[in-house]
């Protein structure tokens, strides 16, 4: 991007410029506690500011955020910006996103964090110390706990056709059988892709490739969004340091830890994201291999030699009825750039008429 090209940035500042955005969707209470924990962090980020967006929560919501923003600790700061529609993940975090972006003193570097998250002291600080420190690196992600202090994955490795099948059979021995290196990443070299939970971005590297593609409504945005960054040559990171609580699903109801039956978006965003990627060869190979996978849990089941093993996830039924074949608008990208105009709808919106 040339220098003409870019909006105008502040004169150079002690501290980087950070905007944190918290999409919040039927969880004020758990939005507002999360803008609480980020108070102490004003003192190593003076030029700190939060926004909360409501995704058309229709509940209430947007009207308790705004009584709850009203307070005077958060005056200057934190604001609130209603969306009229569930747009998704991806959509609300574009749309303030893009307002950002396009302000007068725009942000160095966006943090976004889920409404049902709590930073630990200095959390964000130490994300934007580090992306200061890494100048080719477009992201970093925290570590993310439970309540309980537990930690829960952080740092990925994309999918792949051989993740899907390790997936399916639940049987971690088999990636070191077959070497196919596992998905959660534990060690301390750079992940693929870090949870959107709580990650933050380089303001240059959105201007570069581009923010969300909102063909996405829920899941595997973040990951499409990274593997974009990382073909342009950007890397991404993890900081362990940076610690999270998470309550996990609060908005969703999904949950990792949980083997009930997926919701239909979750099927329809691995299937964009496998045609997007791959192509449809990749989508189908990736499909069959989990059907693979999950046929060796149930012949280890039969043998009972999966006593005390979690179950694989109960997926064949939803991954025969939306995995095999792309969808209309399944190859389209849709990636919104920072200057477009704020406020289009999502292009999963338009595909699903």
């Amino acid at each position: 991007m040339s220098e003409a090209e870019r909006p105008p940035h502040a004169a150079a500042r002690v501290a980087p410029h950070v905007a944190i955005v918290i999409v919040n969707y039927r969880t004020p209470d758990l939005a507002l506690r999360c803008v609480e924990t980020l108070a102490a962090e004003r003192a190593a980020l003076p030029g700190l500011e939060v926004v909360v967006a409501d995704g058309g929560s229709g509940d209430g919501s947007a009207e308790k955020l705004a009584a709850g923003l009203a307070d005077p600790r958060f005056q200057g700061w934190a604001r609130l910006l209603p969306l009229p529609i569930n747009g998704g993940f991806g959509w609300a975090n574009n749309q303030a996103m893009l307002r950002l972006l396009q302000q007068d003193d725009p942000p160095d570097y966006i943090h976004l964090l889920n409404p049902d998250t709590e930073i630990a002291p200095g959390a964000v600080a130490l994300l934007a110390q580090w992306l200061a420190a890494h100048p080719r690196h477009a992201a970093v992600g925290s570590q993310l706990f439970r309540p309980d202090g537990a930690t829960v994955g952080s740092a990925f490795r994309f999918p792949s056709v051989g993740r899907e099948f390790l997936r399916g059979s639940a049987t971690p021995a088999l990636g070191r059988a077959f070497g196919i290196r596992p998905t959660l990443v534990e060690d301390a070299g750079d992940p693929d892709w870090v949870t959107g939970a709580s990650v933050m971005l380089r303001a240059e590297a959105l201007r570069e490739v581009g923010l969300f593609d909102d063909g996405f409504f829920l899941y595997f945005e973040e990951v499409e969004l990274m593997r974009r960054l990382r073909a342009a040559g950007w890397g991404v990171a993890h900081e362990p340091q940076s610690r999270v609580f998470h309550v996990g699903g609060a908005a969703t109801g999904v949950n990792v830890a949980n083997v009930a039956r997926r919701p239909a978006y979750w099927f329809n965003s691995r299937r964009r994201y496998f045609v997007r990627t791959g192509g449809t060869a990749t989508l189908v190979a990736a499909t069959l291999a989990w059907m693979a996978g999950r046929a060796l849990w149930k012949l280890r089941e039969a043998l009972r030699l999966t006593r005390g093993q979690p179950a694989a996830a109960p997926e064949a039924t939803d991954h025969l009825r939306l995995s095999l074949a792309p969808r209309p608008g399944d190859r389209r990208p849709t990636v919104a750039r920072w200057n477009d105009p704020p406020d289009q709808p999502p292009a999963w919106m338009e595909t699903a008429r």
